[in-house]
């Protein structure tokens, strides 16, 4: 890689790694799902009207955008609405590596090599560590959450193979058509129609400043520069620059909130950040849905797909 995509590379990663704590700054006020459905509307307009729509049935771009988008983005936000820490929240989506390779044996019969199972392995036993010594500071109902949400993009990596050679921000921009509707009828049947009502006539600086950092940085940017290095360079090239993203969301969320992960957390963290990289590093073809979806909170993240 040139030194210009190297720079490229590593700026993509801050801009996913910082995403976790601006969605949490954004949350106040707005309910999440309905903070999520306002990140996508800015998603697809006016970008769909742009962007060519990728190639394939629209069942199965449909699939992707419920289980990346509505699926991994409302566990996500969710999550860090009930408490998640937004540092920690970057390090436990990444056991969707694991869930990635659990999905691929179980539905497409493919066999984990020696690599990915140890590497499920060491994620599973972080994500233990983690969750034994979450402390009270951490609500197991909010650690649930982003696992699901880590569940929902495995699950997502598994769908997108149907889409194969389709450009990550193309699918990212039409699979997002079916985020919105979705996610506020939910939200309609959650937190009552009145206080969606209130929520989207009442948006602040922050609810605005957050949503286009979201969409337009961290997905619109994001994944074109994403999938614009996996188009000019091998995968296992591009694919280890994305371990940064949780080192980046940590970082920042130590310097934004004060954020400090404890020891445990540190353990288990390592553990789980251990598996991710023999994964990754280890990795002898394009990760599993590369270039699709995803940031921090994203695209190309280990196996492939988002990152938040």
């Amino acid at each position: 890689m040139t030194p210009r995509d190297i720079v490229l590379a590593v700026l993509v990663t801050v801009v996913w790694g910082a995403n976790f704590v601006v969605i949490e700054w954004g949350l106040a006020g707005v309910p999440p799902l309905v903070f999520v459905a306002l990140r996508f509307l800015a998603v697809v307009f006016p970008a769909v009207f742009f962007v060519a729509r990728p190639r394939g049935r629209w069942q199965d771009v449909a699939l992707v955008g419920l289980l990346m988008s509505v699926g991994q983005f409302g566990f996500l936000y969710s999550s860090l609405a009930t408490g998640m820490p937004p540092g920690l929240a970057s390090l436990v989506l990444q056991v969707q590596v694991v869930f990635t390779a659990v999905f691929g044996s179980a539905l497409l019969r493919e066999h984990p090599t020696a690599a990915q199972a140890v590497g499920a392995a060491l994620g599973l036993a972080g994500l233990g560590v983690i969750a034994v010594g979450r402390g009270a500071a951490v609500p197991l109902p909010a650690l649930a959450l982003c696992v699901a949400a880590a569940a929902c993009w495995g699950a997502g990596n598994i769908a997108a193979r149907r889409l194969r050679g389709v450009n990550g921000l193309s699918l990212t921009v039409w699979s997002g058509l079916v985020v919105p509707v979705p996610l506020l009828l939910l939200a309609g049947a959650l937190e009552g129609p009145y206080a969606v009502g209130q929520a989207l006539t009442h948006l602040t600086a922050a609810n605005w400043a957050s949503t286009a950092y979201t969409a337009v940085l961290a997905s619109l940017f994001g994944y074109g520069v994403w999938n614009s290095l996996l188009s000019r360079h091998p995968a296992a090239q591009v694919a280890p620059f994305s371990l940064l993203v949780p080192v980046v969301g940590l970082a920042t969320a130590y310097l934004a909130r004060g954020e400090r992960p404890s020891g445990w957390s540190i353990v288990g963290g390592a553990l789980l950040l251990g598996g991710v990289a023999v994964t990754v590093l280890r990795q002898r073809r394009p990760p599993v849905g590369a270039g699709v979806a995803g940031d921090g909170a994203g695209a190309g993240m280990g196996a492939g797909g988002r990152v938040g």
